[in-house]
């Protein structure tokens, strides 16, 4: 497989960095999670099964992050989706059909821009983040979530790693808007979950919620969940072989 870097002006004019690989019978796009570069172990692992297949494969840094350009605090879940639209019609430009594997917040962003496309005819979720930050809003102490709101800025956590990137309260906004609205119109598309157990980053109960939301507005949507022993990261063998396994399913 032979990588090669591109560069997509965002909205803003700032430019989002990536590497795709050309290929043949399907396109893979994978989208990272929160504070997570383009290249760790899971993409790392896609890239190598893409280029077993002869299939293409993409990833890409989100605005503010990593090696594209633009400052974090001047995004929000809006602009990465907004990414997420432009990396999706440049491969779209050369590939008429894709399969996206979200990994954590990625999961979520990948579940809303398929829903607009229908050139998407595969998801594959890794610990999904479904309204990641509504949910951080509901689940941290009345006396943060005030203060998070008055002040407008809040990091994650107060792990120092964390600390060095606040966010905004218009993420809450955004976050629980696009929830509230994300299944006023659903697009079949096959989807499949991949979720540890032990998670205590992203709950696995929000990937139960989410199939059962999807399930009663549409009893046969092709979704469903693979509960598994393990922790937010999934980087095991047995974890990276299950979603080895899920990706070379036939299409059907």
């Amino acid at each position: 497989m032979t990588l090669r870097p591109f560069e997509l002006s965002g909205t803003d004019g700032k430019m989002i960095r990536g590497d795709r690989a050309d290929g043949s019978g399907r396109q893979i796009l994978f989208i990272t999670g929160f504070l997570s570069k383009r290249w760790g172990n899971k993409s790392k692992a896609l890239a190598q099964w893409c280029a077993e297949q002869g299939w293409g494969f993409c990833c890409y840094d989100v605005r503010g992050f990593g090696d594209s350009e633009g400052k974090f605090t001047d995004y929000t879940l809006s602009d990465w989706i907004a990414d997420a639209r432009s990396v999706i019609s440049m491969l779209l430009s050369t590939s008429d059909r894709l399969t996206i594997v979200g990994n954590s917040l990625g999961g979520w962003i990948a579940w809303l821009v398929a829903q607009e496309r229908d050139e998407v005819e595969r998801l594959i979720f890794i610990a999904p983040a479904f309204n990641m930050m509504g949910v951080r809003a509901k689940t941290i102490s009345p006396e943060r979530r005030h203060d998070w709101h008055s002040a407008g800025w809040m990091p994650w956590d107060d792990d120092p790693l964390h600390r060095e990137w606040p966010l905004s309260w218009k993420w809450v906004e955004e976050s629980e808007a696009c929830w509230t609205s994300s299944f006023d119109r659903l697009r079949r598309v096959r989807t499949s979950i991949l979720h540890g157990s032990g998670d205590t980053v992203i709950a696995p109960e929000g990937s139960r919620e989410f199939v059962e939301l999807v399930r009663r507005r549409d009893p046969s949507y092709p979704v469903e969940l693979h509960l598994v022993s393990g922790d937010h990261r999934l980087n095991g063998p047995e974890h990276m072989e299950q979603l080895r396994r899920l990706l070379l399913e036939p299409m059907v």
